[in-house]
């Protein structure tokens, strides 16, 4: 928001001056007509100003307010004589009450609010520039009275129309004047001169497209107030002076050359590489490139490289650096067949190829990032999609994802893998969803593999996708257990089922759940007294060269309620603690 300046006065010792007159008019504004006409020795007068009918704009010979009457139509109606000039000291304090406000946008003697038919005069619109002097003779009073700019402003720029009945013929009056706003609280000048007016857009054509487009592509609009510039650099400097050392939510990720780029459609379908990707701001894009294949090989954005060779800062404005680990590879044929690479070390540059097609293009970038609830980012991994593409894909889509996983659960939350509508778990991992108590759960995904998958890098990356980033070795019995009771810590029992061969991979990942009700029979409470996670591995049979297979990743959490059938108890007779004397039983005992 424009910042202003509320220009305040004494309402007391210095009344806002009149209102303009106004002689000789008929239909005029509400508030002109309700003010009382000022006397000859009271200030100064704004006269009537007549122009040419055709176009509502004030006559270049038109005198200002205050400074007399204009010249004396052919046949006009008896007036009154122009008042005196008033004295230096009224004209000092009016000049000082009124100021000099901020100069308008919008031109008030442009504006027609009634103007609603194209190339044709509209019936009793006076400000219409389509009617002539012969329509106006026709009028009986003007639809719109007044065109006035922004209401708080202590000076405001006033377009009046009206229609002279006593002229033969009838005949319209034009005349611009400059209204005083007697609130307190008004606007004495604006720092934006854009700020109190509605400026409108410009249209995109093919010759301005690129200009508008370079104008509004990046994360903030460029602005023609010096002051606005300045005042957004104070805002910095002051925001650098009390940075704390931490990302907050929406905070861009800042990098060595400046931040992480998630690429995204901002003006149009087309990818914008200005888009910053926000702190703990899950995002799932796509959009399309526009490309020769021949240039493929030096266009950045289709490079492994554009998006891995910045490091990552761990907190704003740190010298702590996380680098972009590339996580996995997946290969895209023109088919539309997908591989994943054995290794994930190498660097596939893309490869153009006689000028109609070009290898390694990237089509798809997943970001997972680590993070700890301080708001510092621990650490960073990248998957590719890299597909190849010929001259009749263009123009080509590429999705990018980006989504953040906590590496210090500080709510103690037991959680699976989370399914989406995909099934691809190569997308979905880092994907958690919370297990809450008493809640079965379900959940899975598919992944394809071919016979040139290695086996250990497939199992590594089955566990990520069920186990997850640093998952917990202990379970609370409670709900409110505290880290320093270790007896209300439950350990996590790991079981492995797996049958005898040479390739094992892991395609379920159970938790089971037990618990029981602890506590009194009219109010119990639920006590967790044993967690078990069980991993079961198949033998992954080996498929024929060049095929692949599909196979399904589930996980499950059960919860199984061991609870003893309860057992009414009951009091113990109370006891008599009586104490007599020794010879209470004398001479008896």
């Amino acid at each position: 928001m424009a910042a202003v300046a509320l220009r305040l006065g004494i309402l007391l010792l210095l009344p806002p001056p009149p209102p303009p007159a106004v002689k000789g008019v008929s239909g005029q504004s509400r508030s002109a007509s309700a003010t009382p006409q000022p006397s000859a020795g009271s200030g100064p007068t704004a006269p009537s100003v007549r122009e040419t009918p055709r176009r509502p704009a004030a006559s270049p010979t038109a005198p200002g307010p205050g400074q007399g009457s204009s010249p004396a139509p052919e046949s006009p109606p008896t007036e009154t004589p122009a008042p005196p000039a008033a004295s230096p000291a009224a004209a000092a304090t009016a000049a000082a009450r009124a100021g000099p406000g901020p100069a308008p946008v919008t031109d008030v003697a442009t504006l027609c609010v009634c103007d609603l038919s194209v190339a044709q005069c509209d019936i009793n619109c006076c400000c219409d520039p389509d009617c002539s002097a012969a329509d106006f003779s026709l009028f009986t009073t003007c639809s719109v009275h007044i065109v006035t700019g922004d209401s708080q402003l202590c000076t405001q720029e006033a377009a009046i129309y009206s229609i002279n009945v006593a002229a033969h013929p009838p005949e319209r009056i034009f005349k611009l004047v400059d209204q005083n706003n007697p609130s307190i609280f008004c606007i004495h000048a604006t720092n934006y001169k854009q700020a109190l007016s509605f400026i409108p857009p410009e249209m995109p054509t093919s010759q301005n497209f690129d200009s508008l487009l370079k104008q509004f592509e990046g994360i903030t609009f460029s602005a023609e107030s010096d002051v606005l510039l300045n005042t957004e650099l104070d805002a910095q400097n002051s925001s650098d002076t009390n940075e704390t050392a931490r990302y907050e939510y929406g905070v861009p990720i800042q990098t060595t050359d400046a931040f992480l780029r998630l690429p995204a459609p901002l003006v149009s379908s087309q990818c914008s590489d200005a888009n910053p990707a926000g702190f703990l701001v899950n995002q799932a894009v796509k959009c399309f490139r526009m490309i020769k294949v021949g240039n493929c090989n030096t266009t950045q954005a289709l490079s492994m490289l554009f998006y891995t060779n910045s490091s990552i800062l761990a907190v704003p404005k740190s010298s702590q650096l996380v680098n972009v680990t590339v996580q996995t590879i997946t290969v895209q044929s023109l088919s539309g067949t997908r591989t994943l690479l054995n290794s994930s070390d190498v660097l596939l540059l893309p490869k153009n190829l006689d000028n109609q097609v070009c290898l390694n293009v990237v089509l798809g970038v997943s970001y997972s990032i680590t993070y700890t609830d301080a708001g510092e980012i621990t650490d960073a991994a990248v998957s590719f999609v890299l597909g190849t593409i010929n001259t009749k894909m263009l123009p080509i889509q590429q999705n990018f994802e980006i989504t953040f996983t906590q590496s210090t659960n500080t709510h103690g939350q037991l959680t699976v893998l989370q399914s989406s509508s995909n099934q691809d778990c190569l997308a979905v991992e880092g994907v958690r969803t919370p297990v809450l108590f008493g809640y079965n759960m379900i959940s899975g995904c598919k992944l394809r593999i071919t016979a040139r998958t290695e086996c250990q890098l497939l199992v590594n990356i089955i566990l990520n996708v069920l186990k997850g980033q640093n998952f917990p070795e202990y379970v609370a019995s409670f709900g409110n257990s505290q880290a320093q009771d270790v007896l209300d810590w439950v350990p996590i029992t790991h079981i492995q089922s797996s049958e005898q061969g040479l390739c094992q991979i892991p395609v379920s990942f159970e938790i089971e759940v037990k618990w029981t009700k602890y506590g009194s029979l009219m109010n119990p409470q639920a006590k967790i007294v044993n967690v078990s996670a069980t991993v079961i591995t198949t033998i992954l049979a080996q498929t024929h060269f060049g095929s692949e297979r599909t196979i399904q990743i589930a996980s499950s959490v059960t919860f199984v309620d061991v609870s003893t059938p309860a057992e009414p108890g009951y009091k113990a007779p109370p006891t008599i603690n009586a104490k007599l004397p020794f010879d209470f039983f004398f001479p008896f005992v």
